[in-house]
């Protein structure tokens, strides 16, 4: 009985040590639960395109969607200027021969001077959209590295719709799209709005192709536009006819790293 005994104990013991080594491999083996978020479309590698489209980007891009960032913060005007801006044919004050703008954005502040003799009918319809506040809560919604910096969509549906035919004629190219410069975005001759591209190298190509700049960014103010978030590039960025449809909230959704500009004001 004990030889028994002593095989029945080591037999027990063998089916308790055989239970216990399955039990932690099939604790192993489960797989854990899910709860990575979404990726982010990787960011198209920095580079300057050979030859840029003739509406400097006025053309849709394919939507994505993009996730795990804080949406972007943007300052409400004290005033609500959207009842002004749904009547664009009133806006057509002359600009000064020269004026200055403040741009107060989510990367910091900078300031433009406009030289009104370098092209007239842009620096007056700039002028007016400023004032106005037309660009207060806009994104910079292209940014293509080493190339251009590109805003002047209103996060307003309504807004946009109001200035979409609001079309100028060209003005004759007289300065230069150096570094810096300021020059609106067209889609062919005549075709100018309120779309607008801060140079970041010196462009000159675009001169020969109708680009007239208007102004140019003061003193140090090109560290700030250098840093507008540039993940997007020209290949992941949001559709320029959804945003006009759909404004902010659209943005916000898609595209959460982008910067926005919180006010546009003209210095006194």
């Amino acid at each position: 009985m004990r030889i028994e005994s002593a095989k029945l104990r080591q037999l027990l013991s063998v089916v308790a040590a055989a239970a216990f080594l399955l039990g932690g491999c099939n604790a192993k083996e489960q797989p854990a639960p899910e709860t990575s978020k979404p990726a982010e479309a990787a960011a198209p590698p920095a580079a300057t395109p050979d030859t840029p489209d003739a509406s400097m980007a006025m053309q849709a891009k394919p939507a994505t969607t993009q996730s795990g960032a804080a949406k972007p913060t943007t300052a409400a005007a004290s005033k609500d200027y959207t009842k002004e801006l749904l009547t664009p044919a009133k806006w057509k004050e002359k600009a000064p021969e020269t004026y200055k703008v403040k741009f107060d954005t989510t990367r910091g502040e900078f300031t433009l001077t406009v030289t009104r003799a370098l092209a007239p009918l842009g620096a007056d319809r700039f002028y007016n959209l400023v004032k106005h506040h037309f660009y207060d809560g806009a994104a910079f919604f292209r940014v293509v590295p080493n190339f251009v910096v590109q805003f002047g969509i209103s996060g307003t549906p309504s807004v946009s719709a109001a200035w979409k035919h609001t079309e100028l004629k060209d003005d004759p190219v007289k300065g230069s799209n150096k570094k810096g410069t300021i020059t609106f975005a067209t889609a062919g001759p005549n075709t100018r709005t309120t779309q607008v591209f801060i140079n970041l190298k010196d462009n000159e190509r675009l001169n020969g192709m109708g680009f007239a700049p208007f102004g140019t960014v003061d003193g140090t103010g090109m560290n700030v536009v250098e840093m507008m978030y540039e993940g997007y590039g020209d290949d992941a960025g949001p559709d320029q006819d959804q945003i006009e449809k759909q404004g902010t909230p659209y943005l916000k959704k898609g595209w959460p790293k982008l910067d926005y500009i919180k006010s546009a004001t003209l210095v006194p």
